[in-house]
């Protein structure tokens, strides 16, 4: 069966009613802006490379004009946009928890929406290079535009599903940005299998029917944007795995490449360079057996890591993990001076 990112049907109804609750009154500050991005830049889908990005500032940030604090880049999953997340993950509550317990943060989350739902935060001609827009344009962005501490040691990368995924290549990429990182129920851990029955269905499509298609198919779609981008291959731009009627060994590879199971030993000294690393996921996740598999893989090459298999499934804990977990992580290991 193939491995799908993100969230299932089920799963974004439960997430979208578990925004429906208006959030606490804000102590902090959001703003909502435009970052451009000067690597998605001519993207064969074109999605846009001005990128809509919420930033939650401390309460005190407009009030010391001399303080400069550490920053949390927050990924947002597929088939969503980080405006959901600002209310299902309750950021604004969490971010004003953390003040209440002695620790202030700038908190940033970039929207990542393409043509098929989601970036899989990967550098692909096709859908964008969002690697490099996360871990250069939207730092530099926010390193030029808010008093922030300017340095690795004080950056941190999170997020849940498809972020998760983001997060631990990301992470794995670019060491030199960030130093720690905590991947909540990450997705897409494991290399993306198909059928040749499900790609040539995917094959078939055209642009209208891909639009409207149901979610398994439109996170192949996605993957297969990201990860064997064709930019001969209009209107989608990739390979959808068949060849000559068959499956195309060379593009499940570069499926598998992609994958964090895979990259793992390609990365052990980015991974080793960390502060800190974390990972959770839900005992009753679809994807407790992916995360599983790469926490055994770090302790298998000996990198030290954050566990934790906590009551729940992909998205009721999102906001308890969140302001329980994931903050108080970066507030412990990231240098706030």
């Amino acid at each position: 069966m193939m491995r799908l990112p993100g969230f299932s049907l089920p799963i974004l109804i439960g997430l979208a009613a578990a925004t429906a609750a208006a959030p606490a009154a804000a102590q902090v500050k959001v703003e909502q802006i435009k970052v451009h991005g000067a690597a998605l830049e001519g993207n064969l889908e074109g999605n846009g490379a001005d990128r809509d990005v919420f930033v939650v500032l401390p309460t005190r940030y407009g009030k010391d004009a001399s303080k400069r604090y550490p920053v949390v880049y927050f990924l947002h999953g597929f088939f969503s946009k980080a405006e959901r997340y600002m209310d299902a993950a309750k950021v604004v509550d969490a971010a004003n928890a953390a003040e209440a317990a002695g620790h202030e943060m700038i908190i940033v989350l970039p929207d990542s929406y393409t043509r098929h739902a989601g970036s899989m935060y990967s550098s692909s001609p096709t859908t964008g290079d969002f690697e490099t827009f996360v871990a250069r344009d939207l730092v530099n962005y926010i390193d030029a535009h808010y008093r922030t501490i300017a340095r690795r040691e004080s950056r941190g990368l999170s997020g849940h599903s498809m972020g998760g995924y983001g997060t631990l290549k990301i992470g794995m990429k670019y060491p030199q940005v960030f130093s720690s990182l905590y991947a909540m129920s990450a997705c897409c851990i494991t290399p993306r299998t198909t059928t040749l029955e499900q790609a040539k269905a995917m094959d078939g499509l055209t642009l209208e029917q891909a639009q409207k298609a149901e979610f398994g198919v439109r996170a192949g779609l996605a993957s297969a944007a990201a990860w064997s981008p064709a930019p001969e291959k209009a209107p989608f731009f990739f390979d959808s795995g068949v060849k000559d009627g068959k499956l195309d060994p060379t593009v499940l590879a570069k499926w598998a490449a992609n994958a964090p199971l895979a990259m793992v030993p390609q990365y052990l000294p980015a991974l080793r360079s960390m502060t800190a690393i974390a990972l959770d996921v839900g005992d009753k996740d679809f994807l407790l057996g992916d995360d599983t598999a790469i926490h055994s893989e770090l302790d298998r090459f000996g990198i030290r890591h954050g566990w934790q298999v906590y009551d729940g499934d992909h998205v009721n804990k999102v906001a308890p993990q969140f302001q329980t977990k994931v903050l108080p992580f970066f507030a412990q290991h990231l240098k706030a001076k």
